[in-house]
């Protein structure tokens, strides 16, 4: 089995203290210590910085995490294998997704997964599209949710095309009554999301000519169409973020059509049990909800 050393490591660089990584392992902070101190003898090299805030890891650390993360998941997958030959469903699968998809899609196809595989674990953690990706190249979340396009070297499927669309206050309405132009939208404030200012987000805005110091940002997507219900400005949002947020706000579309691309992101090795089990239940989850829109494996 993987040396407990290797866990410490990785627990380490997710947490940036020894101390939140000792309270996660459920050991003592002296332990963690030892333990770091310890396998940075044997590879003859130190793996992080240390601050009084916490710890960094160094560039020969950050070239090794991939490796250990590795070693890792291959001992996960092995015991997963080992289980399932023995009849069990056991092991955990580790999410990563952006809020639209967290509060949209994962309730209902956790659901579905927990009914047939009640021993399997399921992690969430929450980031923006680029770490997203790097944590899923890393080995560090088994599933990531993401847009295209995608830097890193994974495997990537798209899934959905989600209409990008324009929230306005309840007292505007376009002038031909049914799409927003860019005689509409001219010298207009637009509220987002600082991350949003990229990819699709930026083609339309582009599009419409909208400057950046015509941009104001918040910091979700419901404070945003909290600030437009308040008039301070228009929104850009697409359809799946607009499912579940609360707001006496407007929604046209644009007078083009603004779609981003929802896919789902896995390491290019051959997933463990667990997680080829989690992909299936992404899958049937999407085709329900999407039928022939949905842009996934048959």
């Amino acid at each position: 089995m993987a040396d407990f050393a290797y866990q410490v490591f990785t627990e380490v660089v997710q947490q940036k203290t020894f101390v939140a990584a000792a309270a996660r392992l459920n050991v003592t902070p002296s332990a963690v210590s030892h333990s770091i101190a310890q396998l940075e003898a044997t590879l003859g090299f130190p793996l992080f910085i240390r601050h009084r805030t916490g710890v960094e890891l160094t560039p020969d650390g950050a070239t090794i995490l991939p490796v250990i993360q590795d070693i890792l998941n291959k001992e996960a997958q092995l015991q997963q294998v080992a289980d399932s030959i023995q009849g069990l469903n056991s092991g955990l699968v580790r999410l990563g997704a952006f809020s639209s998809v967290c509060i949209n899609w994962l309730p209902g196809i956790i659901q579905n997964f927990k009914k047939r595989y009640p021993q399997v674990e399921v992690e969430i953690w929450q980031g923006t599209f680029p770490e997203i990706a790097q944590q899923v190249r890393l080995g560090s979340i088994d599933i990531g949710f993401s847009t295209l396009p995608v830097e890193e070297n994974v495997q990537v499927e798209p899934v959905a095309a989600d209409t990008i669309r324009c929230v306005t206050p309840t007292d505007f309405q376009p002038a031909n009554g049914e799409f927003v132009t860019g005689a509409d939208i001219a010298h207009q404030r637009f509220i987002l999301q600082q991350a949003d200012y990229d990819g699709d987000t930026k083609k339309a805005l582009d599009r419409y000519n909208v400057t950046p110091n015509s941009l104001a940002y918040s910091i979700d997507d419901q404070s945003i169409l909290s600030m437009v219900e308040s008039g301070l400005g228009f929104g850009i949002l697409p359809d799946l973020a607009l499912q579940k947020l609360v707001g006496n706000v407007n929604v046209f579309p644009f007078s083009e059509t603004f779609r981003r691309t929802i896919c789902v992101l896995t390491r290019k090795e051959t997933p463990a049990p667990s997680t080829k089990n989690f992909l299936t239940a992404i899958h049937t989850y999407l085709v329900g909800a999407y039928g022939q829109d949905y842009l996934g494996r048959d």
